[in-house]
């Protein structure tokens, strides 16, 4: 286990040993802790068994008003010894608002997002609330990987300066990475959305790479919604892999993606809505229609669930017409059980050991809420592929909120 998850979890430890003196000392603490046990088969058609203990802990009020502790993480191992499964640390970090008037500060590992890029840090963030209209966001520290080494030479740092002028918010940002202290990546980034009247809003986000010289990333769209019953979203993207200066991937040519969508969404009630949505993705050889049109029904008594017709008419031969659905019942206040189909609906996975042609999985899910404070989920799967006849994965985890 890896330095920083050991101070996670010793951490974790002696704020449960110091849970009796919460009270005296007005410290507030709450989180999750999950139990997950998983088993699937492998490429190699060994059953594969993880098990994941996850903690989630916000300590507020540390010692100080306004001093807050916030940390997510997991610990793992996988019981049958096929396959290696990682521990990670997702993020721990001290937090302090109003450290100084209108001064804010984040110290420890936490997730850094903005236009210009993302990244996972160890380090610290400062912002600034009160340049007139602007605020000012700087940060920098260790950049972390979950996958690859971490080394104390892995640099990332940056600014974002936002602001919102009357119906505009407006950003600009810049992040650079380095690796073995070498400029790795530079790049800047502008995003802005402009309200008009509460029915129309337009939005665009660009991100430049300074090192190749070229627009990396761009999003531009608008969504009307003046009707209370229906809206209408239409986008243009584009985008370009960024890979690091450093990497051999940096001298060969890449292959940009784009895509034009469209999505009509009508609310048919509460928590019922239908849309429709059409998508033209081109690729560098190819380019696809995509086509998905549907019902969605969030639970608000007892029954939920989504019924999704898709058709793909792709150039290079991978006609799709697929669906996908799910109904789920809650029982009482204690059992909610729910049954699961998606078809021929070009489904990927990223982890690079799962199977990365999926034609169909069948699934029956359930959860049994044993108290305010206490659940216990199971789901069982049937998932069949090109490369697979069948094969079989489950899950069963306990959620303990506290």
């Amino acid at each position: 286990m890896k330095i920083s998850q050991r101070i996670f979890f010793g951490a974790a430890l002696v704020m449960l040993a110091l849970w009796p003196a919460t009270e005296a000392l007005a410290i507030s603490v709450s989180g999750r802790a999950s139990t997950e046990l998983e088993w699937y088969d492998n490429a190699e058609e060994n059953t594969v068994a993880p098990l994941y203990q996850y903690l989630l802990l916000n300590v507020r009020d540390l010692g100080v008003d306004g001093l807050n502790f916030r940390a997510y993480g997991r610990v793992a191992d996988d019981l049958n010894d096929e396959e290696t499964i990682g521990s990670e640390l997702y993020y721990a970090y001290l937090e302090k608002n109003d450290l100084f008037t209108d001064l804010d500060l984040r110290l420890g590992r936490q997730f850094i997002a903005t236009t210009a890029g993302a990244s996972l840090l160890d380090g610290i963030r400062l912002k600034y609330r009160n340049l007139g209209p602007l605020a000012i966001e700087v940060f920098g520290g260790g950049d972390v990987s979950f996958y690859e080494g971490y080394d104390e030479e892995d640099l990332v740092g940056g600014v974002e300066v936002s602001g919102r002028f009357k119906n505009l918010n407006l950003g600009v940002s810049y992040l650079q990475k380095r690796e073995d202290s070498d400029l790795a990546k530079e790049l800047f980034g502008l995003d802005a959305a402009l309200d008009f009247a509460d029915i129309i809003q337009l939005y665009s986000e660009v991100q430049y790479d300074w090192i190749s010289d070229r627009v990396s990333y761009f999003l531009g769209g608008f969504n009307y919604y003046r009707s209370p019953t229906w809206s209408l979203r239409a986008e243009f993207l584009h985008s370009l892999p960024v890979f690091s200066s450093t990497s051999i991937y940096s001298v060969f040519a890449v292959e940009e993606y784009e895509e034009v969508m469209a999505e009509l969404s009508y609310r048919l009630g509460t928590g019922l809505r239908a849309f429709g949505r059409y998508s033209r993705e081109f690729y560098e050889d190819y380019s696809d229609n995509v086509i998905e049109a549907g019902v969605e029904k969030i639970r608000t008594e007892r029954v939920s669930g989504y019924l999704i017709g898709t058709y793909r008419d792709s150039d290079d031969g991978q006609d799709l017409q697929g669906v996908k659905a799910r109904v789920a019942y809650l029982f009482g206040q204690k059992l909610e059980t729910g049954l699961g189909v998606h078809v021929d609906v070009f489904e990927r996975e990223l982890d690079e050991d799962s199977d990365e042609t999926t034609s169909s999985r069948v699934w029956a899910d359930t959860t049994l809420y044993l108290s305010k404070t206490l659940n216990v989920q199971g789901k069982v799967e049937r998932v069949e592929s090109d490369i697979w006849d069948e094969y079989y994965r489950g899950r069963v985890r306990l959620n303990l909120y506290f």
